[in-house]
């Protein structure tokens, strides 16, 4: 097993020599934004500065929350676009005349009050959301899904699948409906450093059928009094 020295420290913002690679919980303060062990993003610009950058229109009072689980891998130029961000549409326009201040403010309906809710956006476990990717309020991104680079994520995305366009479809299931549901059931993502170190042979094998025998013994194992 590896030294537990040597494990990569969930608390350490840039855990490799690269600088490029940053945990975002260590960095990310919004009181409504919740995000999970070793989630990183990549960047060559400043990568710890997510929260401003990559976040948008995220104002806490409106009430919804971003939620990014363990182990997600987010690439350069991805972004959240918060509820706030939208208009409201049920009226004659949808422009904004309350937030313009003077004569505009007084005889106009509250903008924020009038906004459509979407919910929480939530992002699962071991999520891949490829380069440029646009994820738009309340949408849940399921565990191990992977989203193709430049895609614009307008819906809910079930766990292990592969998607890509704008708007985001299903391209593919990653992996057979045992193979996913056994991943599903194992919540690796939350084994302890020195149980996940050990397991990683597992986790980064290709060859599926050794790998369903593996997750099957290790199910066994932690059902086993």
């Amino acid at each position: 097993m590896t030294p537990e020295g040597r494990i990569p420290s969930q608390d350490d913002p840039f855990p490799n020599e690269y600088g490029t690679t940053c945990f975002l919980k260590n960095v990310v303060k919004a009181p409504n934004v919740f995000i999970g062990d070793y989630t990183y993003y990549d960047s060559d610009d400043a990568p710890e500065q997510f929260e401003t950058r990559n976040i948008l229109f995220n104002y806490p009072f409106f009430g919804d929350k971003l939620i990014i689980g363990k182990f997600c891998q987010i690439a350069s130029g991805t972004q959240f676009l918060m509820g706030a961000a939208n208009h409201r549409l049920g009226t004659a326009s949808t422009y904004p005349f309350n937030v313009m201040g003077g004569i505009w403010r007084e005889i106009s309906t509250p903008h924020i009050e009038e906004l459509p809710h979407k919910g929480d956006t939530v992002v699962g476990n071991d999520v891949w959301l490829g380069r440029n990717c646009v994820i738009m309020p309340g949408v849940k991104i399921g565990d191990g899904a992977i989203v193709a680079a430049q895609s614009v994520v307008t819906r809910d995305i079930a766990p292990y699948t592969v998607v890509g366009g704008n708007p985001a479809r299903f391209l593919k299931n990653r992996f057979d409906e045992e193979l996913t549901g056994l991943l599903l059931v194992l919540k690796w993502w939350d084994f302890p450093p020195e149980k996940l170190t050990a397991f990683l042979p597992v986790l980064c094998s290709s060859d599926l059928a050794s790998v369903k025998q593996a997750v099957k013994e290790a199910l066994a194992q932690k059902e086993t009094p």
